[in-house]
C-alpha cells in the first residue's frame, strides 16, 4: 500500500509554506468553493469551525486525506471581514487599534473513509494604538488586501502588534501544532 495522498482544501500560499515546515506537500491543492456569508447571530468560533468542515467536505476525495483550514479574526462577538478595499481595511485596523481581538483558526481534516476530525486554535493579538500614519502607511503597503481583520501578522503589521498569546501559525493561517497533531490522530505518517 503505498503513501496516502493529502490535498489541501485551499489555494492560499501562505498555507502551502505553513504546511512545508511539517515537512508537507500536498499531492493537490483542490481549493472549495462554498458560500463564506456567516449565518445570522452566528459566533466567530462557530463560524470557523463551520467554514473548514465545509471547505473539507467541498474538496472531499475518496483518493485521500483532505486538509482544510478558516482563519476569523473576531472582535468580540463581531466577523471582521476579509479586506476586499482600502475601506474595509482601514475600518479593521481602526476597529482593532489599541486592543485585543481573538483570531480563531479551525481545521478540519476528512479522511478517505469520510471521518472528519477539526481542531480549532485561539490566539489573542493585541494591536498597539494605531496612528493615523501608521494606518496610512499600512494601507499603502497593500499588505491586507484580501486578509482577514485588515492585516498580515507575517509582514509589516507584526511590528504594530504589541502581544500575542497563542499560535504564531495560526494567526498566519494555519495552526501547525493542532494541524500536525491530527493528522497524527488520523493515521497519517509524519515525523
Amino acid at each position: 500500500m503505498g503513501k496516502p495522498t493529502l490535498i489541501l482544501a485551499s489555494a492560499s500560499p501562505r498555507r502551502r509554506e505553513l504546511i512545508a515546515r511539517l515537512g508537507l506537500t500536498p499531492d493537490a491543492i483542490a481549493p472549495a468553493d462554498i458560500d463564506e456569508t456567516p449565518a445570522k447571530g452566528e459566533l466567530p468560533r462557530d463560524y470557523a469551525k463551520r467554514m473548514a468542515r465545509e471547505k473539507a467536505e467541498a474538496a472531499a476525495s475518496d483518493e485521500g486525506f483532505v486538509l482544510a483550514g478558516d482563519t476569523v479574526v473576531a472582535a468580540g462577538r463581531r466577523i471582521l471581514p476579509k479586506a476586499e478595499d482600502e475601506v474595509t481595511a482601514r475600518d479593521c485596523l481602526a476597529l482593532l487599534s489599541g486592543r485585543r481581538h481573538r483570531v480563531l483558526s479551525a481545521i478540519a481534516l476528512r479522511a478517505p473513509d469520510g471521518t472528519l476530525r477539526e481542531r480549532l486554535s485561539e490566539t489573542i493579538v493585541m494591536f498597539k494604538r494605531l496612528s493615523a500614519e501608521e494606518i496610512d502607511a499600512y494601507i499603502a503597503s497593500g499588505e491586507w488586501d484580501g486578509k482577514a481583520g485588515g492585516y498580515a501578522i507575517q509582514g509589516l503589521a507584526e511590528g504594530l502588534i504589541s502581544r500575542i498569546q497563542g499560535s504564531h501559525s495560526a494567526v498566519v493561517g494555519l495552526p501547525l501544532y493542532e494541524t500536525r497533531a491530527l493528522l497524527k490522530a488520523a493515521g497519517f505518517a509524519i515525523a
